[in-house]
């Protein structure tokens, strides 16, 4: 590291003390003028008018208005509106996403981390409202909130449709977090940055609320009490939950490493009321104590841990929704699987990393085909839990993976249950994770080491695979889950939007270049990877580790998949998946398929083998392939599918020019229909760790178009109505500049500097939370364009 020389060291230092005294005088003016800023209670008692004003007045427009840009971890400034506490909370200058921090940084969950306000000031954050002398003039003219929100309005958006460039949406844009005492430089340096930033300013009769709110002392209340039949529901649940056995403790401790990041709902009552299983030192009956660790199965600091039904208290944002359904089918069902076998538990595992980060270890005891049922049920939320996350934003688990493929699964066989768990026994040490280093990881020796794992693994894998499909006996597609008959977990199909992804059920779109088969062990490996191991505020060396073995799993799966293929094809297959990599990469990727040199058992009768292949999975499941997200669904009328169906044949072209997700919505005379375009991006591999770019094929991008909204981060509206498909469809085939994208804006969007923007956005919501009131949840703008 070069070093500065010493004169320019001493500048440096003296310039470092004199703006830290600048800190400490303008700290001191303000302490002198409105008092010394401490935390305020501000919350009120349930049935109070200051509670009705905030839960029918405030909150609405905070979620429609604010929650929309600042509800997770991405939210500028850590400033999380979606629940009171988080209000209260306020904002921290320091990044969450930061994949160069040389050691793990210090959690900052709300609800988990801290428990009081004062907690949350020495751990970094400081209010966004006025702490200091509370008085209607001090509340308005100090609090950070009130003043954006002013600032706004004397600034609305500057003229045009497209905003100037001091505007910068980017992800990694350098962020202006202002406090009480800073947000005067704040608002001379930056005019036009008034909240909400980049879009429309709230309406008047919104601005007076929101202000009158925040000059009388900005109130707010819990939520009202739970009604007794949710109540009698967490009762049944929680039971379940905390029996005292052996087996009992052991099958729920299994249970909640699944469900942990689960909006658990009860599916038999009315929609609206969302519950996270969390572990808690005191048992069902009693007030819930959350045992604060970074990973589910770290060591709990306790001699019993009690799983307990919290009830969700802030807003439902679709990035971070996994809902989850609980009912009295599926308790039945999950008793007599877990709970009714003929196995015993002799010792529950232990929470040491090497043993809790590894499910084949901590629940070797618990039949493996009875934890594959499991997963498979839900198997969406399965793997939704390492698309879409409370992580939010997904570089080092999504560039790992393509922008479109679907996903099967291997059919879970009774006949040979013993001999499957005995193999995953056996297979304990090979299927170790990275997680066992926790979150400050090396990155070389650690990546090394399970790397050889995962080849010892695949060897194991293709010799055991060898035996059982002698001359390719079996090896059909009857190796298929066909979700028991009626189960449409069966068939996923995966998007992918650079560093957010969507997983829907059923096979969407065109038939996709890749696609994977996963069994119990890929499964397992896959949520303890991404999701119950993965800890956001880890250092370098865990986030890559991380990475890295994900491209093990991702290679897995598509040897599976392979594997149904006739094998002179596989090959040629993964040479169009994986171009220009290097000779020791496809080494590495060929290495199972020459251990495993059975033929496929399906008898082809084309030479066009993927193709085929897909058509006979796709025949095997039709009964239970969901179609809801399919342009060809019954929902989609006739006219609109013509007109759409034109773009799911583009490639290339067009298709470079448009952005990741566009919500379309079509009014006709009875109601309003809402679809998705996608723009898958085509690479010539996805094994890129640092520049992905380099491996683009921007000339076979392709597009999906989907029944309903998919994703979560729009990154354009457009708005039509039926009139007007054929002339948007043609503008969309026509585009080859940018100049045509902006006109195609100009005619049919509802951009973000659009005076109806707000309104349409409500409408989108209103009509979304309708058709879906137990999976819908706030979509984030943080993404929207500028184009």
């Amino acid at each position: 590291m070069k070093m500065l020389p010493k004169s320019k060291t001493v500048v440096l230092m003296v310039i470092i003390t004199i703006f830290a005294g600048c800190a400490v005088i303008a700290n001191n003016h303000f302490d002198g003028m409105f008092g010394i800023a401490e935390p305020q209670q501000r919350m009120v008692v349930e049935n109070s008018s200051p509670a009705a004003f905030y839960h029918e007045q405030v909150q609405p427009i905070i979620e429609n208005r604010c929650v929309v840009c600042h509800g997770c971890y991405d939210a500028p400034c850590q400033l999380k509106l979606s629940a009171p506490e988080g209000i209260d909370r306020g904002a921290n200058k320091t990044l969450v996403y930061d994949g160069t921090r040389l050691i793990a940084e210090t959690p900052q969950r709300l609800f988990i981390d801290q428990d009081s306000t004062a907690a949350w000031r020495n751990n970094g954050f400081y209010p966004v409202i006025n702490e200091r002398q509370q008085s209607a003039t001090v509340n308005q003219t100090t609090g950070v909130m009130a003043r954006l929100l002013a600032l706004k309005q004397q600034h609305p958006l500057p003229q045009g449709q497209l905003l100037p460039k001091q505007f910068n949406f980017a992800l990694d844009r350098q962020q202006q977090c202002p406090s009480d005492v800073e947000v005067d430089s704040y608002v001379t340096n930056y005019p036009d940055w008034g909240m909400p930033f980049g879009l429309p300013a709230l309406s008047a009769p919104e601005d007076k609320i929101l202000q009158d709110w925040l000059r009388s002392g900005a109130k707010m209340a819990p939520k009202a009490s739970l009604d007794n039949t949710y109540s009698e529901q967490v009762t049944l649940w929680e039971n379940f939950l905390n029996g005292d056995s052996l087996k009992e403790r052991l099958v729920s401790r299994y249970l909640y490493e699944h469900w942990f990041i689960a909006h658990l709902y009860f599916s038999e009552l009315p929609a609206g009321e969302f519950f996270k299983v969390v572990r808690s030192t005191t048992p069902p009956g009693q007030a819930i104590d959350i045992i604060a660790t970074r990973r589910p199965y770290d060591e709990p600091g306790v001699e019993r841990v009690y799983y307990r039904l919290w009830r969700e208290r802030g807003t439902i944002l679709e990035k971070t929704h996994m809902p989850y359904a609980l009912n009295s089918e599926r308790l039945k069902k999950y008793t007599h699987l877990f709970l009714q076998d003929n196995y015993q538990v002799t010792r529950l595992p232990s929470y040491k990393p090497e043993v809790a980060s590894n499910p084949f270890k901590a629940f070797e005891e618990i039949p493996s085909i009875a934890r594959y049922k499991f997963l498979l049920e839900e198997a969406e939320f399965t793997i939704m839990n390492f698309i879409k996350s409370p992580v939010c934003r997904g570089q080092v688990a999504l560039n790992v993976i393509n922008d479109h493929f679907w996903v099967f699964f291997v059919n879970p066989n009774e006949k040979n249950a013993k001999e499957h768990s005995a193999f995953y026994n056996a297979q304990q040490d090979q299927l170790a994770l990275p997680s066992a280093a926790e979150s400050n990881a090396y990155i070389l020796t650690n990546w090394l080491k399970y790397s050889e794992l995962q080849r010892k693994f695949m060897h194991d894998k293709a010799i055991t695979m060898n035996k059982a499909f002698p001359g390719g006996e079996h090896l059909t597609t009857d190796q298929i889950w066909a979700g028991d008959g009626e189960n449409p977990n069966a068939a996923l199909t995966v998007f992918r939007h650079i560093d957010s992804a969507t997983v829907v059920k059923g096979l969407v779109g065109r038939p996709p270049q890749t696609s994977w088969v996963i069994d119990y062990g890929l499964l397992e490996r896959i949520h303890y990877l991404l999701a119950a191991g993965f800890d956001v505020y880890g250092n370098i060396g865990h986030q890559l580790n991380t990475r890295l073995y994900m491209d093990f799993l991702r290679i897995e799966g598509e040897f599976n998949f392979l594997a149904l293929l006739p094998p002179e094809t596989r090959k040629t297959e993964l040479n169009q998946w994986y171009q220009g990599v290097s000779d020791s990469q496809k080494e590495y990727l060929l290495a199972p398929h020459k251990l495993f040199s059975q033929p496929s058992g399906i008898d082809y009768k084309t030479t066009q083998y993927k193709q085929e292949l897909y058509q006979l999975l796709e025949q095997k499941l039709d009964s239970v392939l969901a179609t809801e997200n399919d342009l060809s669904s019954v929902k989609t009328p006739s006219s609109h599918r013509q007109g759409l169906e034109k773009l799911q044949n583009l490639v290339g072209g067009p298709t470079t020019l448009l952005p990741q997700i566009s919500f379309l919505s079509i009014q006709s005379a009875e109601k309003t229909h809402y679809y998705t375009l996608l723009r898958n991006n085509a690479h010539s591999n996805i094994t890129s760790l640092l520049s992905e770019d380099d491996n683009r094929l921007p000339e076979q991008d392709t597009v999906t178009v989907t029944q309903g909204l998919v994703g979560a981060y729009p990154d354009v509206f457009i708005n039509i109505n039926e009139s007007q498909i054929s002339s948007y469809v043609e503008a969309v085939l026509a585009l080859s500049t940018e100049a045509d994208y902006a006109e195609l804006m100009d005619q049919y969007a509802i951009r973000r500097t659009n005076p109806n923007f707000w309104q349409h956005s409500d409408n989108v919501h209103a009509d979304n939370k309708k058709q879906h009131p137990f999976k819908a949840g706030l979509f984030d703008y943080n993404r929207l364009q500028n184009r």
